[in-house]
């Protein structure tokens, strides 16, 4: 039988870290393909707490049919929070999202039409790829530097007045685990103003993950509000909840949740109800900063490995937070699949750099993921890894 699909659906990449982590199922295979947290930080026992007085005095009203906005408590929680971090959120621009995956869709129905400019980084978080690539964008990109986004580049892009979007993780960004600066952040911000045709999302799920230098204020307090912020509970308690928000101006939240009751009504209010009880009975700060810790010592364990063993024209980043390091190889060396075949064939896993770029390139770069791997795993892995990356160079060299 022949099935009239949409063109859209037809032209949307599978979720390319989805079909590798078919691949790592095997447990012999040490994997740095995936975003995943750390398993052992979940805080499971005081989620079980939470849970059971959550049940026990909400039980109806955590199990029954809720609002699209989300549990008014825990917007006010997201609200407060941001405050600590030097921008003003009133509850009412909080949305409660199916993780801040959804946000991406929900702003897709809201601002995408064919053919509309949207502004990624380079390279992008490729979920957003494969979310906006649904509603048929014509995608315009801006290199990502050490400090942040090269800003002429992106005033070239604004000045036109075509872009609708501009999305950027300015935190421990994924894949690359880079982190705009301050200055950059206030740069971005002033351009953003003088261009205001275009909004902004900033999409921060890493940023409370930060395990060395200092924290930085949200681009959102540099745009006079003229922007979006998307977080998550994912990376800070468990990602099986699937709680995320939105930040946005009353007039785009409005619209997101016409889009959002089309889509699934509300997010669970029964995980809505009992991360908030959690909130409430426990310090999620003494939380975060085992987190912090221990992803801090990973991340310091892979940089040590790749400094012993990477070949010589290899280069690295060193986030400060977050769960990625990037990883270049010499240009026109052959794919990085040429690399993942090696690497999968020495049991050691990672994610070619291609589907974080929109226009096909990313052949001689890999993201590499630290958070869900010990000290020792994580030394192992690079050693095989990077004998696979010499293999692969000196072939390249006799080829």
């Amino acid at each position: 039988m022949s099935f009239r699909f949409t063109k859209r659906i037809q032209n949307t990449p599978k979720s390319f870290i989805r079909e590798i982590l078919k691949v790592t199922q095997d447990p012999s295979i040490i994997s740095f393909a995936g975003g995943l947290p750390n398993p052992s930080l979940f805080p499971i026992e005081a989620l079980q707490e939470a849970a059971r007085e959550t049940l026990a005095t909400a039980g109806a009203r955590a199990l029954q049919y809720s609002t699209t906005e989300g549990h008014a408590e825990l917007r006010a929680w997201i609200a407060a929070r941001y405050e600590r971090r030097g921008v003003t959120v009133h509850p009412d621009q909080v949305l409660i999202t199916t993780g801040s995956q959804q946000c991406l869709d929900l702003l897709g129905k809201l601002f995408i039409e064919n053919g509309d400019e949207v502004i990624l980084e380079r390279p992008s978080y490729l979920g957003t790829i494969q979310a906006f690539t649904m509603f048929e964008p014509r995608f315009v990109t801006v290199d990502l530097e050490e400090d942040g986004p090269n800003l002429e580049q992106a005033e070239r892009l604004l000045a036109t007045g075509r872009p609708k979007l501009f999305y950027a993780v300015p935190n421990f960004q994924n894949p690359s685990g880079l982190t705009y600066s301050k200055a950059k952040r206030e740069a971005l911000g002033a351009l953003l103003r003088k261009y205001p045709e275009t909004i902004f999302i900033e999409d921060d799920p890493y940023g409370e993950l930060r395990f060395s230098g200092e924290h930085h204020k949200p681009l959102y307090a540099y745009t006079e509000g003229h922007s979006i912020m998307l977080g998550s509970f994912s990376k800070i308690t468990v990602p099986g909840f699937r709680l995320g928000w939105m930040v946005a101006p009353p007039e785009i939240i409005r619209l997101a949740v016409k889009a959002k009751q089309a889509a699934d009504l509300h997010s669970s209010t029964f995980n809505q109800f009992v991360i908030a009880e959690y909130l409430k009975r426990h310090s999620i700060d003494d939380h975060i900063a085992k987190i912090t810790e221990r992803y801090g010592a990973q991340a310091r364990a892979m940089v040590a490995a790749l400094e012993r063993e990477a070949p010589e024209d290899v280069t690295f980043t060193r986030p400060e937070g977050g769960m990625f390091s990037w990883v270049t190889l010499p240009a026109g060396k052959g794919s990085c699949m040429d690399l993942f075949n090696l690497a999968i064939e020495q049991k050691v896993a990672f994610v070619p750099g291609m589907p974080f770029y929109t226009d096909g390139t990313g052949q001689d770069t890999l993201r590499l993921n630290f958070s869900n791997a010990s000290e020792a795993t994580i030394d192992e892995g690079i050693t095989r890894l990077c004998r696979c990356m010499k293999d692969f160079l000196s072939a390249s060299q006799t080829a």
